[in-house]
């Protein structure tokens, strides 16, 4: 299939759409894969060098990106880099936020400190940047699409890192409400909930203990990036403009496994 021919059925080609951290992981994943659909992508990460290197691949590449440092826990300058994105870059047409981050510990030991760092870190930053994003869409009377990544872990238990999945958890059930509240003006929000992913971020877990992990999931590996990129690529396209306040898992069939029951590869007989 030629690449018009696909950039037409997303429905991407020309839109503006923020990714908060895209300069890393799955985000820069996603920026990727945008750019290549005719985004024009503003690009937000934690660290400029990491931002900008994305951008440059992307200009090379003949696409559009806007890259710019944002710390999301400033809940000032994240309402002050979204207006100046939607002032030099151009009105969104969407946002992906790939932002989160786990502290491990027990619920009986973890202190109020780290689990409201977890929930600033994994929910709170979301309501601020999307209810912003929102506003600029509702003040121009523009429609849009909104997609956050939360976890597996905010539809499961957590253990040892119980604040994150309360906060996933919180994410989903906010994304809910947004969908609701903001359909009316056009606005399409939804989620992504990874399952093992392979990141920069996640160690490898030895082979005793990655064999043992992926017992765990149906698929019997862990997923990558560019699968997680696909799913926000899919809620922020025309491919779901009648889907909204979902949650998509992308999880090699972790969510759907019986936890007594070891899935082994099928043989038919002749």
């Amino acid at each position: 299939m030629e690449n018009n021919m696909v950039q037409s059925i997303f429905g991407l080609e020309g839109k503006r759409v923020l990714v908060l951290g895209g300069g890393l992981g799955m985000g820069e994943a996603t920026v990727r894969l945008l750019a290549s659909l005719g985004c024009e992508v503003a690009i937000a990460d934690l660290e400029l060098e990491r931002a900008e290197r994305v951008a440059a691949d992307v200009r090379a590449d003949g696409g559009v990106a806007f890259p710019f440092a944002l710390n999301v826990l400033d809940d000032a300058a994240v309402a002050a880099e979204i207006a100046r994105v939607e002032r030099e870059f151009g009105p969104l047409d969407g946002m992906a936020t790939v932002i989160g981050m786990a502290a491990w510990g027990s619920l009986i030991d973890i202190d109020l400190e780290t689990w409201d760092l977890d929930h600033n870190r994994n929910l709170r930053f979301f309501f601020v940047a999307a209810r912003e994003v929102a506003r600029h869409m509702i003040r121009r009377g523009a429609p849009g699409s909104i997609v956050c990544v939360s976890s597996v872990d905010g539809v499961r238990s957590a253990p040892n890192h119980g604040s994150y999945g309360a906060a996933k958890a919180g994410l989903i059930n906010l994304v809910k409400t947004m969908a609701t509240e903001w359909s009316p003006n056009g606005i399409r929000i939804n989620v992504v909930a990874p399952g093992a992913i392979i990141t920069p971020r996640i160690p490898h877990t030895g082979e005793a203990g990655e064999a043992a992990m992926m017992e765990r999931v149906p698929l019997h590996r862990r997923g990558t990036v560019d699968e997680i990129a696909k799913a926000i690529t899919f809620f922020l396209s025309d491919m779901a403009s009648y889907v909204t306040g979902q949650t998509l898992a992308v999880d090699g069939g972790f969510l759907a496994a019986n936890i007594f029951f070891n899935p082994q590869p099928q043989t038919v007989g002749e």
